[in-house]
């Protein structure tokens, strides 16, 4: 039986990272279909919400009838909501470090001030790429910078979206993968993600952080073969 594969992927604005993962994926048979995510991969002006998300997912799969789908990081929240809003649409679905977990802690409230501190010092240095690169890189503030207006934006709105998604309705069969050593979604949330959907088991990697296709890429390939299964 042929594999298909749709794959969507986190906040990254180019789709080149996941080269060697999709190649090998491919030589197996796997024939993978890389959705360009608007404002990220795709060009857009609009400030975007979780709802046009779920809308521009929904005409993306359109003519792919019961798909199996892989979403990293934000990629893996579109997912969730879809699934809240078209239930039972996946035949699978793989959750790479995904997102979609609230995290609502004094923590994460500094980490955003210190962060709008830092920016406001940096701003006068805006001409040395280095400098902002190691401070940002040392606050986790690397998808906010690079963002331009209307994807600041957005990024807002999803975070915003975590606060209003359940999992425990969502009966999807679901594999999730999630790395030992990532720091931008931590093992606990991947653990808590598996707990709270009824139909899910989740897999544990040594050594991978946030973006194994880019660390791991044959070992993330192999994961993905297990899943999409014989």
């Amino acid at each position: 039986m042929k594999k298909e594969l749709y794959v969507i992927h986190g906040w990254t604005y180019s789709i080149e990272p996941w080269t060697s993962v999709v190649s090998i994926l491919r030589s197996k048979g796997v024939t993978v279909h890389q959705l360009r995510v608007p404002g990220l991969t795709s060009e857009s002006d609009e400030v975007w919400d979780i709802e046009g998300y779920v809308r521009w997912l929904h005409d993306e799969l359109q003519v792919a009838g019961q798909p199996i789908v892989l979403g990293h990081s934000n990629g893996g929240r579109i997912s969730l909501h879809y699934l809240k809003k078209y239930p039972g649409s996946f035949e699978k679905l793989i959750l790479l470090n995904a997102a979609g977990i609230n995290v609502n802690n004094q923590k994460i409230s500094l980490k955003r001030r210190v962060f709008r501190i830092a920016a406001k010092i940096l701003k006068p240095l805006k001409y040395i790429p280095l400098v902002r690169k190691v401070v940002y890189r040392i606050i986790g503030g690397s998808d906010y910078d690079q963002a331009p207006a209307n994807m600041k934006k957005t990024l807002h709105n999803m975070l915003e979206s975590d606060k209003h998604l359940t999992l425990e309705d969502i009966e999807t069969p679901t594999a999730v993968l999630w790395g030992k050593n990532d720091s931008t979604t931590p093992l606990a949330l991947g653990v808590k993600m598996a707990h709270d959907l009824p139909n899910a088991t989740i897999r544990e990697f040594d050594g991978w952080a946030h973006a194994p296709y880019i660390t791991h890429p044959v070992e993330l390939a192999e994961a993905i073969m297990k899943e999409l299964g014989p």
